[in-house]
């Protein structure tokens, strides 16, 4: 509860400060009186969220990235296991992907236009390109990064190429392909309101570059926190799922000093050492098979 307090009452300050210096009109070196104060802003907001415009734009973009990122995702995680997992995909593809990957997705705008007959599809092939490439390099990275040993073991078992994939590949590197799924989903934030900006009819990024072009301040800064709050609510949704995918993976919890808490059962229990000598060897013999549990039952929790 105290973390919680600490984030709200970080935020509740940013916000006070940004008041005070566009209330004062401070200009320094940074021009605070160009500004619109917080409650400029959330007039501004109250006005916006009781139109039916807001919530149309909100549907449309939310619409527009969830298309958009889905295909990403399975694209991307698809080419990354196959360029990771095989040398002719890696020398047909790589050249290709990595020529393509450092173009900004809002410069393909313009092929965008040109290559599909609606904007609607121009804009979700923007946000899936933008998405693609950061969950195609974690995944390729993740699944290179995976231990031999494992692969070998389901072999050893008489797995085919299916089984490796399904019980190897795919589970060890969830970690590393979430990362790049919450990379992905805030970049295909990013361009997503920049491609509504130039060649869309509706949606937020849309939404706030009509209110620019006609000096609408507060409703640019409306525009701004909505995709800040939706950016953050798709991000935490990933991170979540992420989480609950590899419930699997061992967990550290800590302690308020910041040191690891040791696990109740990695701790051997006392034995009662006996004063003569062939009880020694019993107690001896005991601790030896309370170790050799405990080691045990910590190599199992590993696998």
């Amino acid at each position: 509860m105290s973390r919680y307090v600490l984030r709200v009452a970080s935020l509740a300050a940013a916000l006070g400060l940004w008041q005070l210096l566009t209330s004062l009109k401070v200009d320094l070196w940074l021009r605070f009186s160009q500004f619109p104060t917080v409650t400029d802003i959330a007039h501004a907001f109250a006005d916006r969220i009781s139109g039916g415009d807001y919530w149309t734009d909100l549907t449309d973009s939310l619409t527009r990235i969830l298309t958009g990122f889905l295909l990403a995702a399975v694209l991307g995680v698809a080419t990354g296991v196959l360029v990771a997992r095989s040398r002719l995909a890696e020398d047909l593809l790589g050249p290709v992907l990595e020529v393509i990957r450092p173009i900004p997705a809002i410069a393909l705008v313009p092929v965008a236009i040109l290559l599909f007959p609606s904007n609607e599809q121009g804009i979700v092939f923007i946000t899936c390109t933008a998405a693609f490439f950061p969950v195609l390099v974690s995944t390729r990275h993740a699944v290179r990064a995976l231990t031999p040993v494992w692969e070998e073991a389901v072999r050893t078992m008489g797995g085919g190429r299916w089984r490796i994939l399904g019980s190897v590949v795919l589970p060890g590197a969830l970690p590393g392909i979430f990362g790049g799924l919450s990379v992905g989903i805030g970049v295909s934030w990013i361009c997503v309101i920049s491609a509504e900006m130039i060649s869309g009819q509706y949606g937020v990024g849309y939404r706030t570059w009509q209110d620019y072009t006609i000096v609408n301040y507060p409703g640019v800064f409306v525009g701004m926190v909505t995709i800040g709050v939706l950016g953050w609510v798709t991000s935490t949704a990933v991170e979540l799922l992420g989480r609950r995918l590899t419930r699997w993976l061992p967990r550290t919890s800590y302690v308020p000093d910041g040191r690891p808490r040791t696990p109740v059962a990695a701790v051997a229990a006392p034995v009662a050492v006996p004063a003569d000598g062939e009880s020694q060897k019993q107690a001896d013999a005991q601790q030896q098979g309370c170790s050799d549990t405990d080691q045990e039952a910590r190599d199992e929790h590993f696998v």
